[in-house]
Formats: C-alpha cells, structure tokens, sequence
C-alpha cells in the first residue's frame, strides 16, 4: 500500500490520503498554530531589540554599506533562533526514536550529548515499552492528520509513580517528546488530537483502529534534566482542538469568500491636459 506524503500549502503541512490523493488533511500542528499567541510579538520584537544593543558597531557598519540588508538582519533575529532551536528539535527526536526502538546511540554531536544522557536516564527510570513510534495519527470523521512520537505501555504504582520492574498497573499512553525551554498547554491540544484520530497509519500504508488510551504523558527534556509529565487529553480539551480545527476552515476557506466585488466604487480621477503633456 502506499505511504502518506506530506506538502505545504499556504505555511501549513497537509497530509496526502495513501490511496486518494484528492484528500488532504491540515496537520494537527497547523490546526493548534490557530491558537492566538500573542506573547510571540513581544518576544520578537525582544530578540530583535536585544541584537540591535548587543552587536551596534556591527549593525551601524552593516547599515552604512547596505540600510536594507542591516534590517533584514535585524528582522531575522526570531526566525534565526527558532530555527536553530528546530533542528536542534529535528535531531533530538530522530535520537530519541532510535534509543526508543533499542539501538544502542554511541558518539552525537556535543549539542546532542545532553539530550541522549537525558533520554537513557528516562529509559532507565521508567522502562517502557514502545508499541508504535512516528506512525501517522489519522481522522476521517474530523477531517485532519499527524505525525506522533510514539505510543508506550508504562507500569506504574498505586501513586502513580512508574515501576521500571513492571511491576505495577500497565497503561498504555500517548507520548510526546518536547524540547522546547518549557512544556506548554498546546500539546494537550496536539495530544488529544492523535489520541482521538479514527486510525494508525503505518509507513507500509497499512492502517488499524487507534487503540483506548489510559492517558497521555509529555517527556520534557532540556539539557538541565528531564520531566515525565501527565497530559490531559478527554473529550473536553478535544472539543477545544475541534474549535480551532473549524477556524483553520475559516482561514483557509471561509474568509476567502465572504467578501464580494465593489458593486459601486468611486469614479477614476480626472487627468487633466496638463497633468498628460507633464508625463510624456
């Protein structure tokens, strides 16, 4: 069977049905970015500000030979960070789903380093046992896609604390691995979505009903530590991510329609003799 493909459209990620291409889903990480974020402009606006006074005698000299250029590099300032940050993101979670099937990671780059000290103590600690891993999460009823970290069957106590022997209580959870500076509420978001998806898409193409989730947790690892964090993800916070499915529709689609042609508008101006001979 055939694979799901992925394209952009438009700044969003779309997920191509494996056997009728004429159906694209938004992804879920485009659905939940409807999510105003605010803070995001002010933190923009807060790395620019800070490069500016952390690299003026730069910035003047760059300004005196080339004004645009020394804005563009100013303006870059977030969309540089964030990208750094992604692929550092990009190549920690390739990391984590090849020490998560069991290969044994050797030599990384230092920047990894931490990460893979990180993710072996969680493994140690928790010792779970991995039941899928970046399959894609997909909703006929709904109408959208994604790509998950992995479904794990983890064993905890009568506290809730995890049993590395296995020995407690097995709950079988949706995962997710954030690399971010801190675990926000949106993952509860993308987590409910998957959870809720109607069927797993394996790479082969082949599909099977997503399974009853006991719960949902996020791994929150940084190079300062790790944290093993329960998510909620019932049919309350879904009903939230459902919401923001209906106003990507709307950005998407809906608003591209509601406004019509001029059915009046003002006369042209009057171009005068004079104003005609000035332009030849």
């Amino acid at each position: 069977m055939a694979r799901v493909r992925t394209i952009q459209r438009g700044g969003s990620r779309f997920y191509v049905h494996p056997e009728k291409p004429e159906i694209k889903h938004p992804g879920v990480t485009s659905v939940v970015a409807m999510l105003p974020k605010p803070f995001l402009m002010h933190w923009a606006a807060k790395m620019t500000a800070e490069l500016a006074v952390d690299s003026l005698p730069f910035v003047e000299q760059m300004a005196e030979r080339d004004r645009q250029g020394a804005v563009d590099y100013l303006k870059g300032a977030s969309r540089r960070y964030t990208k750094v940050r992604a692929d550092v993101g990009s190549r920690a979670h390739d990391l984590f789903e090849r020490m998560v099937r069991g290969e044994r990671v050797g030599h990384v780059h230092p920047d990894l380093e931490p990460y893979r000290d990180g993710f072996a103590d969680f493994l140690k600690a928790v010792n779970p046992r991995l039941e899928r891993a970046e399959d894609v999460a997909w909703s006929d009823s709904h109408e959208y896609a994604g790509s998950f970290d992995a479904v794990l069957t983890v064993w905890l106590d009568s506290d809730g604390k995890p049993t590395p022997d296995r020995s407690g209580t097995p709950l079988l959870l949706m995962a997710d691995w954030k690399t971010s500076r801190d675990t926000y509420p949106d993952v509860a978001l993308q987590m409910s979505a998957y959870a809720h998806a109607d069927r797993i898409i394996a790479p082969d193409g082949t599909s099977e009903p997503m399974p009853e989730f006991d719960g949902a947790a996020v791994l929150h690892i940084t190079p300062d530590g790790w944290a093993f964090k329960p998510v909620r993800i019932d049919d309350g916070v879904f009903a939230f991510f459902l919401a923001l499915r209906r106003v990507f529709n709307w950005d998407r689609q809906e608003s591209k329609t509601v406004i019509g042609r001029a059915i009046a508008k003002s006369t042209e101006k009057l171009i005068t003799g004079t104003q005609r001979r000035a332009l030849r």
